[in-house]
């Protein structure tokens, strides 16, 4: 009696599966050998530079939390920003948009941050779209990989990553600049 009832759930299981596989669109990355996810998305890479000002008459940056005295490397310290996004690395060059957000010293151990950063742009064939950044950032290195986690308007889907380098060239304790090479896949 068990291997009637036994050999009727695996037929129905094996039916099931079947038909499940047959009408299901999902498919497995290692039977697509498309690196986007979804081929009606574009990739597109960005270049450019935004200025953290420090200075007391016009500040970009403003410190919101500070950060107790007996905590090591500015552990604690978050700050907002609004920066001015630049298609060079001096704060002269062209605008293209802001850097909006919120960012603290979020390690005990060394200059890791937390950045939650939104890039909205008002220049060219990305005005009015923004991407959104989401991750931690180690400042003391170069090359610093950060997620894209999202993004409005020509972004909306956006998902991709950013590297980060300071320009120390240019920078000084009052202005800092950091160069931002963005690859996203959007809608």
């Amino acid at each position: 009696m068990a291997a009637p009832l036994q050999f009727f759930f695996l037929f129905t299981l094996t039916l099931f599966s079947s038909s499940f596989s047959e009408q299901s669109h999902i498919e497995l990355p290692s039977n697509n050998n498309n690196p986007n996810p979804n081929p009606l998305q574009k990739l597109s890479n960005l270049h450019f530079y935004y200025h953290d000002i420090r200075d007391n008459e016009n500040p970009t940056i403003v410190q919101i939390v500070d950060t107790p005295k007996n905590v090591p490397n500015g552990f604690g310290s978050t700050l907002v920003m609004d920066d001015a996004m630049t298609e060079g690395p001096e704060l002269s060059s062209k605008h293209v948009g802001r850097a909006q957000g919120l960012f603290g010293l979020a390690s005990l151990q060394d200059l890791g941050m937390f950045m939650l950063t939104n890039f909205a742009f008002t220049e060219g064939a990305y005005a009015g779209s923004t991407l959104s950044m989401l991750g931690r950032n180690p400042i003391s290195e170069q090359n610093r990989e950060l997620p894209i986690v999202g993004g409005t308007g020509v972004f909306r889907f956006a998902t991709g990553y950013a590297i980060a380098n300071s320009v120390n060239s240019v920078s000084t304790p009052q202005h800092f600049v950091v160069e931002y090479n963005v690859t996203v896949w959007h809608g």
